[in-house]
């Protein structure tokens, strides 16, 4: 498969890269360690068309993650949730009425969206939620909590996924809930190893009220929503850490070519050349990877098992690539004044979320031997 980029999307990929070294870049370690950013980012993020990338090529979205992911990952997810969980899933999944109220909200930044699946006691087994969706007349009233939800505090509509008849994946049902609705309360969480500055919240419904025009998808369809949805974000994570392993291999090719020991550049020392090969085979073919199943969505064809191996591949990827940069920047690596510590401590969660790498091989294993694991 071809994948040399069309003059658009190198265009795409160069606005990108100035916008993320202008805007963000430069503000990454200072919200860091403020465990907050700016929120007055998220209007730049929508007036250079990034809140809105459903309407770009997957591929082309995908090279807007890279440079985030270099730039600061606690930003990227705002794109990534906004875009390849909520809005995505929405133009997909919704009524006409449903992508009118809300796309071209979610696209100027006058919305945010999250996506509102795991809960205390469903991570890797989101068949087994509890939050629950009763009938009452022609509404439904929900009751549960969810955990480690991305832009919770700051979000203006959840997905939220709630089990509306019995037990198992049939038995789940997706609804668009304003996080204005009462009974809706969202506590962020504080402490977190990486991604410090991105809003991370717990979400409480104590019998928050919607219609039941507020349902996205079937009764019943809320498990294939859910999974829909990651097949699309996990495109986006998966460029996302190719963006932490090139920020690596930028911050290790600077640093070896200026830090001297033995009276000679570190760069020219076998071993550290070694360190830095790594990083750039592996980023190289970790974004071959996230192209491929980027490509998939484009031509319209399905892409679980490519999602997949991307995100599996590229979250490990930049943990060892981040891993590595510490080495090469020795005690440096360890303080903030250089970025690599920051990319190890934003690569790790990558395993975790959108399924953990463990259930991103039972979802390859399958495919490849035909047996189901999760059965």
């Amino acid at each position: 498969m071809d994948f040399e980029l069309t003059p658009e999307q190198e265009l795409i990929r160069n606005t990108a890269r100035a916008f993320c070294d202008a805007e963000i870049a430069r503000h990454a370690r200072e919200w860091d360690r403020a465990e907050e950013m700016d929120r007055s980012i998220v209007a730049k993020l929508a007036d250079v068309g990034f809140l809105a990338g459903w309407e770009l090529d997957t591929i082309s979205y995908s090279l807007v993650m890279e440079e985030l992911g270099r730039a600061d990952s606690s930003v990227r997810g705002i794109v990534s949730v906004n875009v390849g969980l909520v809005g995505k899933t929405i133009r997909k999944w919704g009524t006409d009425e449903q992508r009118e109220e809300w796309l071209a909200r979610l696209g100027s930044g006058d919305a945010l969206g999250c996506y509102a699946l795991t809960e205390p006691e469903s991570g890797s087994d989101p068949a087994s939620l509890a939050t629950r969706a009763e009938r009452d007349g022609g509404d439904w009233v929900l009751h549960g909590s969810k955990v480690f939800i991305t832009l919770g505090s700051w979000a203006d509509i959840a997905l939220v996924f709630a089990r509306s008849g019995g037990e198992g994946t049939r038995g789940i049902t997706c609804f668009l809930v304003p996080t204005s609705a009462p009974g809706f309360s969202a506590t962020p969480i504080k402490g977190k190893l990486g991604l410090r500055a991105q809003d991370t919240a717990e979400l409480v419904l104590d019998g928050v009220r919607v219609p039941d025009s507020a349902r996205l998808g079937g009764e019943g369809e809320g498990f294939k929503v859910a999974m829909s949805a990651l097949d699309n974000g996990r495109i986006s994570l998966a460029a996302g850490c190719v963006g932490i392993g090139q920020g690596c291999l930028d911050a290790c090719v600077a640093y070896a070519a200026e830090r001297r020991q033995f009276g000679r550049p570190i760069a020219s020392f076998q071993l550290v050349q070694e360190l830095i090969a790594d990083i750039a085979v592996e980023t190289r073919a970790a974004r071959l990877l996230a192209w491929q199943a980027a490509a998939l969505s484009d031509a319209g064809k399905r892409h679980t098992l490519e999602s997949s191996v991307a995100k599996y591949y590229a979250s490990e990827m930049s943990v060892r690539a981040a891993n590595a940069a510490v080495q090469v920047h020795g005690g440096y690596g360890y303080v903030d004044e250089y970025p690599v510590g920051k990319y190890l401590r934003d690569a790790r969660v990558t395993t975790l979320y959108e399924g953990t790498s463990q259930i991103q091989k039972l979802i390859i294993g399958r495919a490849a031997t035909g047996e189901n694991a999760f059965a």
